[in-house]
């Protein structure tokens, strides 16, 4: 067989696949350990703007050498918005319910964001008349539900208020991948996220003042200290790094299949950890939707060939999720 025509295995692209699904997967973990010391006011604030601090230097290096379009701190503002009000909604949701059940309901993301695209985006619509497409879609409505009705203590209002901001969370993480996908087309969006990163920063502050109490951090010891650094550039900064990375390398379908095992990582650290567990149909549901996820995200990829002009622009936009 011809050399030429073998495609070898991108090691750099795989370990940085392999990379960010470790950084997203930790930071649940140490999200939900920080409920005991922070309320999620705080915790947000902190968390954020420690990796804000992080990037910062990058950041203003790239101003000065003029490498970032400065159309960016203008159509900024709707996405970091969003993505504020999600980052609410997702930290909040770990103070109600565990973990691992919390990313699970999470997936169900793809719902929202496949859907606002076939409204808003016409390249996307002849996603409507394909079988494969709307067959992922029914996985994973059929496993949202499934994973939230046969959780033991569903009836539990705990249980109930920690659905309801994990599903909001996923709808808003919708509405922030729409925004970022219409405001930064032909941005480059390593440097969007940086100031999306500025301004949700900005948001989170003005609402631990109103809401949190920021004082308490100052009675943590050295470790929840700790926590906060190693989440925050985990699960923000270098999670990002590597998946614009990959992105780069491999384009957009391999890196977002990789992270649907996610949950299932979570799952394994929360069990340890926190002594979280799923009973059998959760197992099951939890499967069916990690699948429909998969199987979408895979009519896509063949939209994509059919369109290649259109992979570019969506491709940046998904690195911002």
């Amino acid at each position: 067989m011809d050399a030429v025509n073998i495609r070898k295995i991108d090691v750099s692209a795989t370990f940085a696949c392999i990379g960010s699904l470790v950084c997203w997967s930790v930071g649940p973990i140490f999200i939900k350990f920080l409920t005991g010391y922070l309320d999620v006011w705080t915790q947000n604030l902190l968390r954020y703007s420690t990796a804000c601090l992080f990037w910062l230097p990058f950041l203003l290096f790239a101003v000065r050498r003029k490498r970032i379009d400065n159309r960016v701190w203008r159509r900024a503002v709707l996405p970091a918005a969003a993505n504020t009000i999600m980052q609410s909604f997702w930290a909040g949701a770990f103070y109600y319910i565990n973990p691992a059940f919390m990313v699970l309901l999470m997936k169900s993301s793809i719902i929202w964001i496949v859907g606002f695209s076939l409204i808003f985006f016409a390249e996307e619509r002849p996603l409507v008349k394909s079988k494969r497409f709307w067959f992922g879609v029914a996985l994973c409505v059929t496993g949202v539900v499934g994973v939230t009705l046969c959780k033991e203590d569903f009836t539990a209002t705990e249980t109930i208020i920690g659905i309801a901001l994990a599903l909001t969370a996923a709808f808003m993480w919708g509405v922030y991948t729409l925004s970022a996908r219409i405001a930064f087309r032909n941005i480059d969006s390593r440097n969007s996220f940086s100031v999306v990163t500025i301004y949700t920063v900005v948001g989170l502050c003005i609402l631990a003042l109103i809401f949190g109490r920021p004082a308490d951090c100052m009675k943590m010891n050295a470790w929840p200290w700790a926590c906060v650094v190693i989440s925050a550039l985990v699960s923000i900064a270098f999670s990002h790094v590597l998946y614009y990375a990959a992105l780069k390398r491999i384009g957009a379908t391999i890196p977002s299949l990789v992270l649907l095992s996610s949950p299932f990582i979570v799952l394994a650290v929360s069990s340890v950890v926190f002594g979280e567990s799923l009973n059998a149909p959760q197992w099951l549901f939890g499967v069916v939707l990690v699948a429909g996820s998969a199987i979408a995200i895979w009519a896509q990829r063949h939209l994509r060939a059919e369109k290649p002009e259109a992979a570019d622009s969506r491709q940046k936009t998904e690195s911002d999720i």
